[in-house]
C-alpha cells in the first residue's frame, strides 16, 4: 500500500489499539482477540520489550489483515528499524522532524504528538499524516472541536482519555480515529489470559465508533 492508502485504512478502521505490554508473548493471541472484536490496526510500542522483534513477527502471523505500526517512537533510528521490521505507520508522543522525514522516506504514514495549536499546526506544516494529540484527556473533546473549527484541514487523533463508551464521541468532535490502551487492553484479563474480554471489550468500543459513524452521516 502507498502511504496515503495506509493513511486511508487507517481513518477507516477508525481504531489503533495501542500495545503497551510487559509480556510480548501475549501480542499475537491480544492482537486475534481484538481482530474478532472489530479492531484492525495495532501499535506496538517501543516500550514493549523486544518491540521491533515483536513487530517483525506480528508482521509475519497477523499483518496479512492487521495493520500493523510502531509507537513511542523518539528517534529516527527507532522509526528507521521499525519500518525495517514491517511497521506501517510510525507513531510518537513528540514532535521531531526527522521522524516525518524518515517515514516519508520509506512510504510509511508519520503520526507525531502535539498539544498546542501551534505545535498541530507545525507539525502539520512538517508532513504529519494524522497528528496525535496526547494526552487528550487533559484538553478534552471541546479542544478538538475548536481547534478545527479554524483549521479544517488538520486530521487529529486523540490518545489518553478514550473509553470503550466514548471513542464514538471523539469523532462526534473531530477526530479521525482514535488511540485507544488501557481502556481496551484490560491488565488483569491479559494477565488471565482472558481473551473473551479483550474481545468484548473491543465489540462494545466498535459499537461506540459505529453508532457515532451513522449519526455523523445522518448530520451531513
Amino acid at each position: 500500500m502507498s502511504r496515503q492508502e495506509i493513511v486511508n485504512s487507517l481513518i477507516d478502521a477508525s481504531v489503533i489499539a495501542v500495545m503497551r505490554i510487559s509480556d510480548p508473548t501475549k501480542l499475537i493471541k491480544i492482537s486475534e482477540a481484538i481482530y474478532e472484536g472489530g479492531i484492525s490496526a495495532v501499535e506496538i510500542t517501543m516500550t514493549v520489550p523486544n518491540a521491533i522483534k515483536m513487530i517483525e513477527e506480528a508482521n509475519k502471523l497477523i499483518g496479512s489483515y492487521m495493520i500493523i505500526g510502531v509507537g513511542s517512537v523518539l528517534d529516527r533510528n527507532s522509526a528507521l528499524k521499525a519500518i525495517d521490521a514491517g511497521a506501517k505507520y510510525v507513531v510518537s508522543p513528540i514532535f521531531k522532524k526527522e521522524i516525518i522525514e524518515i517515514s516519508h522516506k520509506n512510504n510509511i504514514p508519520s503520526m507525531p504528538g502535539a498539544f498546542t495549536p501551534t505545535e498541530i499546526q507545525t507539525a502539520f506544516e512538517a508532513g504529519a499524516d494524522i497528528i496525535k494529540v496526547f494526552p487528550a484527556d487533559v484538553v478534552g473533546m471541546a479542544f478538538f472541536k475548536n481547534v478545527l473549527a479554524p483549521m479544517p484541514h488538520l486530521k487529529l487523533m486523540p490518545t489518553g482519555g478514550v473509553s470503550i463508551t466514548n471513542a464514538g464521541d471523539w469523532l462526534k468532535s473531530g477526530a479521525c480515529a482514535v488511540g485507544v490502551g488501557s481502556a481496551l487492553l484490560d491488565k488483569k484479563a491479559i494477565e488471565n489470559e482472558d481473551y473473551k474480554s479483550i474481545t468484548f471489550n473491543a465489540r462494545g468500543l466498535m459499537e461506540s465508533i459505529n453508532r457515532a459513524k451513522i449519526d455523523l452521516e445522518k448530520s451531513n
